[in-house]
């Protein structure tokens, strides 16, 4: 694992042709307002196992209908998730878990806000968000700004394998083997002197065909 990185050409070349997009879309995610926070969340609950852009489309409705502030707009998000020309899978329990955030999203803003260290912040919403595993928490976190988090979903894995990260698709079963992976995929990002950050957007870019989030 990790001794003999490859960063092939035709990736540190498509890396050159994206770099400026995706350098502006992570400075994009630093300029996230306040307020939408709480929306970018709603947006990672959503994307499991479903398409991005359907939870970003998600995303804009509860934002439109003010999910945050005025319940009764949404009695119940399974309606919106199932709909087909955005649908998300799993919508009822994904629908449990948006009404279980806006509950404690006042307990989530306090802690992005505190001085505790960002792995700290990370492990309390793993923890504490209903939906969230360690690769949730980490896009949760890196979509409203926070760098150096690796959103270790299977198209970044299975780029890891190709760079000689890994000699295959690494098992994240457990928190520990999450960071076990993500400190690899560090270290790699360490040696071919391109941020984590960027690394994961050229790699979620070319196998989604676009630069989204």
């Amino acid at each position: 694992m990790g001794h003999s990185y490859n960063f092939p050409n035709e990736l540190f070349e498509e890396y050159l042709v994206r770099r400026d997009a995706i350098q502006q879309r992570l400075l994009d995610f630093k300029n996230v307002p306040e307020w939408a926070y709480f929306y970018e969340l709603c947006y990672c609950i959503c994307t499991p196992q479903s398409k991005a852009r359907n939870a970003y489309k998600v995303q804009k409705i509860l934002e439109e209908r003010d999910f945050f502030n005025t319940p009764e707009n949404v009695p119940n998000p399974a309606d919106i998730l199932r709909q087909p020309e955005h649908y998300i899978r799993f919508h009822n329990n994904k629908a449990m878990s948006l009404l279980k955030a806006r509950d404690i999203y006042p307990e989530v803003l306090k802690i992005l806000k505190s001085p505790a260290p960002d792995d700290e912040k990370r492990m309390w919403l793993f923890k504490n968000i209903r939906g969230f595993g360690m690769k949730e928490a980490s896009h949760f976190m890196r979509n409203i700004g926070f760098d150096n988090m690796g959103i270790l979903d299977r198209h970044i894995l299975k780029h890891l394998v190709k760079c000689g990260v890994f000699t295959e698709l690494p098992l994240i079963g457990s928190t520990k083997q999450y960071l076990v992976v993500e400190e690899a995929f560090k270290k790699f990002a360490d040696e071919v002197g391109i941020p984590v950050d960027e690394i994961d957007l050229l790699f979620w870019s070319i196998e989604a065909g676009e630069i989204l989030k």
